[in-house]
Protein backbone atom coordinates (compact mmCIF):
# COMPACT_ATOMS: atom_id res chain seq x y z
CA UNK A 1 0.00 0.00 0.00
CA UNK A 2 1.28 3.35 -0.75
CA UNK A 3 1.75 5.75 1.99
CA UNK A 4 1.44 9.39 2.09
CA UNK A 5 1.58 11.80 4.72
CA UNK A 6 -0.32 15.27 3.99
CA UNK A 7 -0.55 18.32 5.06
CA UNK A 8 -3.92 20.58 4.47
CA UNK A 9 -4.20 24.24 5.73
CA UNK A 10 -4.77 27.79 5.29
CA UNK A 11 -2.47 30.43 6.03
CA UNK A 12 -2.65 34.47 6.04
CA UNK A 13 -0.69 35.84 3.27
CA UNK A 14 2.44 36.75 6.02
CA UNK A 15 2.38 32.78 6.44
CA UNK A 16 0.38 32.25 9.85
CA UNK A 17 -2.40 29.95 10.36
CA UNK A 18 -3.53 31.44 13.99
CA UNK A 19 -3.48 34.73 14.73
CA UNK A 20 -1.07 35.78 18.07
CA UNK A 21 -3.71 34.20 20.51
CA UNK A 22 -4.12 30.86 18.86
CA UNK A 23 -7.33 31.83 17.03
CA UNK A 24 -8.93 30.96 13.91
CA UNK A 25 -11.76 33.22 13.11
CA UNK A 26 -10.11 35.10 10.66
CA UNK A 27 -11.14 32.34 8.87
CA UNK A 28 -14.44 32.96 8.74
CA UNK A 29 -14.31 36.36 7.18
CA UNK A 30 -13.76 35.03 3.98
CA UNK A 31 -16.23 35.90 1.89
CA UNK A 32 -18.09 32.29 0.64
CA UNK A 33 -22.15 33.05 0.02
CA UNK A 34 -21.93 29.41 -1.48
CA UNK A 35 -20.20 27.97 1.53
CA UNK A 36 -18.32 25.99 -0.29
CA UNK A 37 -15.71 23.59 1.51
CA UNK A 38 -13.12 23.99 -0.85
CA UNK A 39 -12.43 21.01 -1.69
CA UNK A 40 -11.85 19.68 2.05
CA UNK A 41 -14.64 17.08 1.71
CA UNK A 42 -12.68 15.43 -1.66
CA UNK A 43 -9.48 15.50 0.32
CA UNK A 44 -10.75 13.75 3.25
CA UNK A 45 -12.40 11.21 1.13
CA UNK A 46 -8.70 10.42 0.24
CA UNK A 47 -7.31 9.87 3.55
CA UNK A 48 -7.27 7.11 6.25
CA UNK A 49 -6.56 9.26 9.65
CA UNK A 50 -5.55 12.33 11.07
CA UNK A 51 -2.50 12.64 13.08
CA UNK A 52 -3.30 16.09 15.27
CA UNK A 53 -1.40 18.24 17.65
CA UNK A 54 -2.27 18.90 21.83
CA UNK A 55 -3.17 22.58 20.58
CA UNK A 56 -5.30 21.71 17.04
CA UNK A 57 -7.07 19.18 19.10
CA UNK A 58 -8.14 21.62 22.16
CA UNK A 59 -9.39 23.97 19.08
CA UNK A 60 -11.42 21.13 17.72
CA UNK A 61 -12.92 20.04 20.99
CA UNK A 62 -13.94 23.56 20.83
CA UNK A 63 -16.87 23.89 17.76
CA UNK A 64 -18.83 21.39 19.66
CA UNK A 65 -19.33 18.74 16.77
CA UNK A 66 -16.99 16.43 16.12
CA UNK A 67 -16.36 17.46 12.39
CA UNK A 68 -14.76 14.21 11.34
CA UNK A 69 -15.40 10.52 10.39
CA UNK A 70 -12.35 9.48 9.93
CA UNK A 71 -9.65 7.98 13.25
CA UNK A 72 -7.86 11.02 14.70
CA UNK A 73 -4.84 10.35 16.36
CA UNK A 74 -3.48 13.02 18.83
CA UNK A 75 -0.01 13.53 19.43
CA UNK A 76 0.62 14.66 22.78
CA UNK A 77 3.66 14.25 25.49
CA UNK A 78 1.57 16.41 28.29
CA UNK A 79 -1.97 15.34 27.55
CA UNK A 80 -2.84 12.02 30.19
CA UNK A 81 -6.32 11.12 28.52
CA UNK A 82 -8.79 12.55 26.37
CA UNK A 83 -11.75 14.22 26.72
CA UNK A 84 -14.72 11.43 27.18
CA UNK A 85 -16.66 13.04 24.51
CA UNK A 86 -13.87 12.41 21.85
CA UNK A 87 -14.16 8.33 22.96
CA UNK A 88 -14.43 6.05 19.92
CA UNK A 89 -13.53 9.35 17.74
CA UNK A 90 -9.84 10.77 18.81
CA UNK A 91 -7.12 8.44 20.12
CA UNK A 92 -4.17 9.81 22.35
CA UNK A 93 -0.60 8.60 21.18
CA UNK A 94 2.68 9.24 23.11
CA UNK A 95 5.16 8.53 20.85
CA UNK A 96 7.71 9.93 18.57
CA UNK A 97 6.45 11.02 15.06
CA UNK A 98 8.20 8.16 13.11
CA UNK A 99 7.11 6.13 15.83
CA UNK A 100 3.08 7.40 15.28
CA UNK A 101 3.61 6.73 11.54
CA UNK A 102 4.38 2.82 12.13
CA UNK A 103 1.59 2.62 14.44
CA UNK A 104 -1.06 3.50 12.44
CA UNK A 105 0.54 1.75 9.33
CA UNK A 106 0.02 -1.49 11.33
CA UNK A 107 -3.10 -0.79 12.23
CA UNK A 108 -4.02 0.00 8.27
CA UNK A 109 -3.67 3.53 7.98
CA UNK A 110 -0.93 4.71 5.22
CA UNK A 111 -2.81 7.75 3.94
CA UNK A 112 -2.29 10.51 6.73
CA UNK A 113 -3.45 13.58 6.96
CA UNK A 114 -0.80 15.74 9.70
CA UNK A 115 -2.50 18.77 11.26
CA UNK A 116 -1.30 21.08 13.62
CA UNK A 117 1.44 24.12 13.34
CA UNK A 118 4.02 22.90 15.63
CA UNK A 119 3.17 18.63 14.60
CA UNK A 120 3.67 19.79 11.14
CA UNK A 121 7.03 21.73 11.45
CA UNK A 122 7.97 18.27 12.96
CA UNK A 123 6.87 16.16 10.61
CA UNK A 124 8.71 18.61 7.62
CA UNK A 125 11.91 18.90 9.90
CA UNK A 126 12.25 15.04 10.15
CA UNK A 127 11.16 14.47 6.54
CA UNK A 128 7.76 13.03 7.33
CA UNK A 129 5.67 14.89 4.53
CA UNK A 130 4.77 13.86 1.28
CA UNK A 131 2.60 16.69 0.02
CA UNK A 132 1.47 20.43 1.06
CA UNK A 133 -2.09 21.57 -0.18
CA UNK A 134 -1.33 25.51 1.63
CA UNK A 135 -4.86 27.79 0.61
CA UNK A 136 -3.38 31.21 0.85
CA UNK A 137 -5.94 34.17 2.04
CA UNK A 138 -5.06 37.37 1.42
CA UNK A 139 -5.18 38.95 4.73
CA UNK A 140 -2.47 40.18 7.16
CA UNK A 141 -2.19 38.95 10.83
CA UNK A 142 0.86 40.13 11.78
CA UNK A 143 2.21 37.97 14.55
CA UNK A 144 0.52 34.50 15.35
CA UNK A 145 1.30 31.20 14.75
CA UNK A 146 3.35 29.87 12.01
CA UNK A 147 3.53 26.54 9.93
CA UNK A 148 7.06 26.46 8.59
CA UNK A 149 9.61 25.64 11.09
CA UNK A 150 12.55 28.85 10.83
CA UNK A 151 15.25 26.70 9.78
CA UNK A 152 15.95 25.74 6.38
CA UNK A 153 14.20 22.38 4.80
CA UNK A 154 16.71 19.83 2.99
CA UNK A 155 13.73 18.43 1.05
CA UNK A 156 13.30 19.73 -2.57
CA UNK A 157 9.85 20.82 -2.77
CA UNK A 158 7.67 20.84 -6.01
CA UNK A 159 4.66 22.95 -7.40
CA UNK A 160 1.93 20.58 -8.74
CA UNK A 161 -0.66 23.02 -9.41
CA UNK A 162 -2.44 26.18 -8.04
CA UNK A 163 -5.93 27.70 -8.51
CA UNK A 164 -7.75 30.52 -7.53
CA UNK A 165 -10.70 29.79 -4.81
CA UNK A 166 -13.44 31.86 -4.50
CA UNK A 167 -12.22 34.55 -6.67
CA UNK A 168 -9.88 35.58 -3.53
CA UNK A 169 -7.81 32.47 -2.09
CA UNK A 170 -5.13 31.06 -3.65
CA UNK A 171 -4.65 26.83 -3.60
CA UNK A 172 -1.07 25.44 -4.13
CA UNK A 173 -0.64 21.73 -4.30
CA UNK A 174 3.07 20.82 -3.89
CA UNK A 175 4.68 17.62 -3.53
CA UNK A 176 7.63 17.42 -1.19
CA UNK A 177 10.37 14.87 -2.51
CA UNK A 178 13.16 13.24 -1.15
CA UNK A 179 10.78 12.33 2.00
CA UNK A 180 11.79 8.92 4.14
CA UNK A 181 8.02 8.58 5.29
CA UNK A 182 7.45 4.40 5.06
Amino acid sequence: MKTKNTVYLAQSLDGFIADQHGSIDWLSKIDNPQHSDLGFADFMAQIDAIVMGRHTFEQVMRYGQWPYDKPVFVLSQSLEKLPEQSKGKAYLVCASEQEVISQLHQLGHYRLYIDGGKLVQNFLVKKLIDELIVITVPVVLGQGLKWLPERPLNSKISLQATSVLLGQLVQSHYQVLNSTSM
